[in-house]
């Protein structure tokens, strides 16, 4: 039996006479409370989203913290180990990987990897006892998502993945307009997100590793047609991709275009895509129109409705560090996740739905 610190602290009290500290509970309900009030998380992956949005949040959080990293570049562990003061033994890299489970200072691991590698190190890492955080898309096939869940389930661990939107308060905001009815219900929606992607040789291009606009940007303008709508979709009626720059997106989506069907009639129009900068969602209700503009961004999401603007402000990287927060408290209550890798799951299919559509084009039922 490995004691805690705390707990070995009451223990050597007992030792030292000091026997009403072991049938305290004020001094063994501290000793847990204090074991819990951090949770500690490992960063797998050391690209760009990890380096320039989720190391800094988790200087500003308060419920979880930097205590581990996993990388396959040792001049990266490196100089992450110099900037956050990580200790040799919470560095690893792919093939170390599995040790984690020996590693009582993590508690989380969270996979900021290419969507090819998601499945795979979120198994890995339930399979280690670790909770898991994901990052979006979830990963490549619906079958990979039962699998990342099954694996979370067996362990008895929770698994989240990083839409930080849902836990931002002009997303919420909107949520719940719709969800209320406040402006009677949806007839119909459109939503775009996307960017002018410039690179030419990273995995966003590459098929096999996850690539492609409607992976990346597209599940974003797919949340915004389910939030948006308050439904889930039905089917996909109709779908096309295309491509301006053939030399670069040879077999994947550059653009993305489709037209979900939600019960009721009501239909959403998305746009993906790596070829411009695209940025909104509309939602036309019975009694006037929601319209976010930004809809998805770092910082600066806003809109308005006939109910007043919706304008919520706050600082990069504040939306990170709420999420991890939030999932982190979750952890330490025992408490369903606020998206949680159903979520991914659902997004996936309607991605998978939207291909078939696509190639074949005909209708496809979700």
């Amino acid at each position: 039996m490995t004691l805690t610190p705390s707990r070995r602290d009451v223990l050597k009290s007992l030792a030292l006479g000091s026997a009403a500290a072991l049938f305290s509970p004020h001094a063994l309900l501290a000793a847990t409370r204090q074991q819990k009030d951090r949770l500690g998380v490992a960063l797998v992956g050391l690209g760009y989203y990890s380096t320039d949005l989720l190391a800094p949040a988790l200087q500003q959080t308060k419920n979880c913290y930097l205590a581990g990293i996993v990388t396959g570049t040792p001049s990266k562990a490196e100089e992450w180990k110099k900037k956050y003061n990580i200790p040799d033994k919470n560095i690893y890299n792919y093939q170390t990987f599995d040790q984690i489970a020996n590693n009582p200072d993590i508690d989380v691991v969270y996979v900021v990897l290419p969507p090819s590698m998601h499945r795979e190190y979120t198994v890995r890492a339930a399979n280690a006892g670790k909770h898991v955080w994901c990052e979006k898309p979830m990963a490549m096939t619906e079958q990979e998502c039962r699998e990342m869940i099954a694996a979370c389930s067996k362990n008895k661990k929770k698994l989240a993945i990083g839409y930080r939107l849902q836990h931002e308060p002009n997303t919420q905001e909107y949520m719940r307009i719709v969800n209320q009815k406040l402006l009677g219900k949806v007839k119909q929606a459109s939503c775009g997100a996307g960017y002018r992607e410039n690179r030419t040789n990273h995995w966003k291009q590459t098929k096999e590793l996850g690539g492609g606009a409607l992976y990346d940007m597209g599940v974003y303008a797919i949340q915004g047609a389910r939030l948006g709508t308050g439904l889930e979709p039905i089917a996909i009626a109709s779908a096309k991709i295309s491509t301006t720059r053939p030399e670069i997106y040879t077999n994947i989506d550059e653009t993305t275009v489709a037209k979900l069907e939600f019960p009721g009639g009501v239909v959403a129009d998305i746009k993906t895509s790596f070829g411009e900068n695209i940025n909104y969602l509309n939602i036309a209700c019975e009694k006037g129109e929601i319209k976010m503009e930004p809809f998805q961004a770092y910082a600066g999401v806003k809109g308005t409705s006939p109910l007043g603007e919706i304008n919520h402000p706050y600082e990069v990287p504040w939306q990170q560090a709420k999420q991890m927060d939030d999932n982190a408290m979750a952890i330490m209550q025992n408490k369903p996740m606020l998206v949680p890798g159903e979520e991914g799951l659902r997004d996936i299919r309607i991605v998978e739905a939207i291909y078939k559509a696509a190639e074949s084009g005909q209708r496809v039922k979700v």
